[in-house]
C-alpha cells in the first residue's frame, strides 16, 4: 500500500463516528451506610449504683446509710470510668432482680442452680448422739421427726436455689405471736443463748418460710467503722412493710462480693446465673449460628442468564416466577429446564465439625459451675476404660464444702430453735453431720469391711470384748456388715470374764484341751475381699 492509500485509510477511520462510552459512577460508602448496619454498643452502666426494689418492699423514708453508700458508689464509679473499663461489656455489674428472675426461666441456668441445690440436700444431714446414751438417742429420734415435720430439708433447698438465682436467700423463723406489735423487731438470739431461751418457748416454732431476695430490703447497717463486727451487716430487713430483725430472717450468701459492691448487690452475693451468663450467651449464639448454617448450607444458581436484558425489558416477574418454580420443585424428583448457554451450579458448606464446635460451646458452661458433664448434660466420657468417677468425686467434695459454707452456721441456729421448741432446752450432746454423697459399690464395701475387721482383730487381744463388738457395729452404716450386733450383745460381751492367758512354757495336763480362739466365737464369717 502506497503512502497516499495509507493516509486515505487513516482519514476514513478518524472520520468514522465513535461510540459514546457510558460513564459508571463509582460506588460510594458513606458513614451513614456504616451506621445503618453497625451493631449497637452496650450502654455504659454504673456497677456501684444502688439496686431497684418494688415500692412495697422498701421503707417510706430513705436511711442515712443509703446516702453514705451513694457517695461511696459515685466515687468508685468515677475511678472505674477513668480506667476505661466497661462494666456492662464485661458483665461486672448487678443485673437486677427482674433480669435475674427472667433468666431463671432458661433451662441452661435452671439446670445449673437446681443441680447444685438438689445435691446439697439430697442426702441431707445425720443427727449425731455424741454421748451415746439411750436418753440422748430418744431426743435424736424426736428431733429427726421434728425436722421432717417442719420440712427443713426442702426449705434449705429453696434457699440454696435463691442463692443460685439471685445471690441471696432468706429463711424466716415463724414463731407463735411474733406478728403482735413490734415483736418482729426484737432479736431472738442465735438458737443457743439466753435470748433464744427466753423468746423461743416450747411449742412456739410454727414453720420455716423461705423468702426471695427481691422482697427483703436491707436496713440499719454500719457504714462508719470497718473495725466493728457488724460492718456492712444489716441488722434489720424491711419485708413488705415490716421491719424484721436479722436473727428472725436468716440470710444465706454463698459468693460474697467486695465491700464496695455490697450496696449495689443489696448486701447479697454474686448469683450463679450471672457468673454463667457469658458462657450461656456464647452457647446460645453458637446454637443459633449452627442452626442457620444447616438450614442454608447449600446454595444453588444458574450461570449464563441474561439478567441485564431481562430486567431492562421488564421481565422481573418472569424471573421471580422462574426462581419460585425451582424452589417449589426442588427435591430428589424435581426437574430443571435450562436455556441454551445456561449452566446450573451448587455450592455446599462442609458440616463435618459443626457438632464438635457446638458441643464445646455447651461444655464450657460446666467450667464456671464445676458440675461434671455427666450430671449437667448427661454426656458420658468416651474411649477405652473412660470413667467420670474422678470428676464426680471432686464435685461431691465441692458440694460438701459448699454445704458447710452456705448452710453450716444457720443450720446450727435452726437446730437450736427446733430443740427449744420441742424440748424447751438445748442438748449439747446432739450434733449433726452432712451425709457423704459418694456411695461405695458392694465390692468396695466388702473390701473395706474385711480390711477394717482385720485391723480390729489384730488389736483384739489388747481390747475389751465390748469395745471390739462396738467397733464392729460402727462399720454397719458404711459397709452394711455386722448390722445384727445389738446393745444386748455388747452388754453381754462386757460382762464376760476375760480368758486366762495361756502359758506357752507350761505343760498341758493329760486329757486337757487348748483354750478356744475367742475371735471365732465373736465374729461371723468375713466377706471376701474384691479382687
Amino acid at each position: 500500500m502506497t503512502k497516499r492509500a495509507q493516509r486515505r485509510a487513516r482519514a476514513r477511520v478518524n472520520a468514522a463516528p465513535t461510540q459514546k462510552q457510558e460513564t459508571i459512577a463509582p460506588l460510594k460508602v458513606t458513614r451513614e451506610h456504616v451506621a445503618l448496619f453497625a451493631k449497637p454498643k452496650p450502654a455504659r452502666v454504673d456497677p456501684f449504683a444502688l439496686p431497684e426494689f418494688p415500692r412495697s418492699a422498701t421503707p417510706a423514708v430513705s436511711l442515712a446509710q443509703d446516702d453514705a453508700l451513694s457517695a461511696t458508689g459515685a466515687w468508685a464509679a468515677q475511678v472505674l470510668a477513668a480506667g476505661q473499663i466497661d462494666a456492662a461489656l464485661e458483665g461486672q455489674h448487678f443485673l437486677g432482680y427482674p433480669t435475674l428472675s427472667a433468666m431463671a426461666q432458661r433451662p441452661e441456668y435452671r439446670r445449673i442452680v437446681e443441680t447444685i441445690a438438689t445435691e446439697m440436700t439430697r442426702k441431707w444431714i445425720r443427727l449425731v448422739n455424741r454421748k451415746g446414751d439411750e436418753q440422748t438417742q430418744e431426743r435424736v429420734d424426736l428431733l429427726t421427726d421434728a425436722l421432717e415435720r417442719l420440712n427443713v430439708r426442702d426449705a434449705f433447698r429453696r434457699v440454696a436455689e435463691g442463692d443460685g438465682f439471685f445471690g441471696r436467700g432468706h429463711l424466716y423463723i415463724a414463731l407463735d405471736g411474733d406478728q403482735v406489735g413490734d415483736e418482729l423487731k426484737a432479736p431472738i438470739g442465735n438458737g443457743r443463748d439466753a435470748a433464744s431461751r427466753q423468746k423461743v418457748r416450747k411449742g412456739k416454732l410454727l414453720r420455716l418460710q423461705p423468702v426471695e431476695a427481691v422482697w427483703a430490703y436491707p436496713q440499719s447497717y454500719n457504714t462508719i467503722n470497718p473495725l466493728d463486727a457488724d460492718w456492712y451487716v444489716p441488722q434489720t430487713w424491711y419485708v413488705q412493710g415490716k421491719a424484721i430483725h436479722r436473727s428472725r430472717l436468716l440470710t444465706f450468701v454463698g459468693r460474697e462480693v467486695p465491700d464496695l459492691l455490697k450496696s449495689a448487690y443489696a448486701f447479697g452475693g454474686l448469683a450463679m446465673t450471672q457468673m454463667a451468663q457469658p458462657y450461656v450467651a456464647n452457647w446460645l449464639r453458637t446454637r443459633e449460628d449452627v442452626s442457620d448454617l444447616i438450614a442454608a448450607f447449600s446454595v444453588s444458581g444458574v450461570k449464563g442468564m441474561d439478567l441485564a436484558n431481562m430486567l431492562a425489558a421488564g421481565g422481573t416477574a418472569d424471573l421471580q416466577n422462574r426462581v419460585d418454580l425451582f424452589v417449589n420443585m426442588r427435591d430428589n424428583r424435581g426437574f430443571m429446564a435450562l436455556n441454551t448457554g445456561e449452566e446450573f451450579f451448587n455450592v455446599s458448606t462442609p458440616l463435618g465439625t459443626l457438632d464438635k464446635l457446638q458441643a464445646q460451646a455447651q461444655e464450657q458452661i460446666a467450667s464456671v459451675c464445676g458440675i461434671p458433664l455427666v450430671k449437667l448434660l448427661g454426656v458420658t466420657p468416651s474411649g477405652l476404660n473412660a470413667s467420670s468417677d474422678g470428676e464426680v468425686r471432686v464435685f461431691y467434695d465441692f458440694i460438701h464444702a459448699y454445704q458447710e459454707k452456705l448452710f453450716g452456721e444457720n443450720l446450727k441456729r435452726v437446730l437450736g430453735f427446733v430443740q427449744l421448741s420441742e424440748f424447751g432446752a438445748i442438748d449439747e450432746d446432739i450434733g449433726f453431720e452432712f451425709e457423704p454423697l459418694w456411695q461405695m459399690s458392694e465390692a468396695e464395701k466388702a473390701d473395706v469391711a474385711l480390711k477394717r475387721t482385720q485391723a480390729i482383730m489384730t488389736a483384739e487381744p489388747a481390747l475389751p470384748s465390748d469395745v471390739v463388738m462396738r467397733e464392729l457395729r460402727e462399720m454397719a452404716d458404711t459397709t452394711g456388715v455386722f448390722t445384727q450386733i445389738t446393745d444386748e450383745d455388747i452388754d453381754a460381751a462386757s460382762t464376760e470374764a476375760p480368758a486366762p492367758e495361756a502359758d506357752p512354757d507350761a505343760d498341758q495336763p493329760d486329757g486337757a484341751e487348748p483354750l478356744p480362739d475367742r475371735s471365732d466365737d465373736l465374729l461371723p464369717e468375713l466377706p471376701q475381699a474384691a479382687e
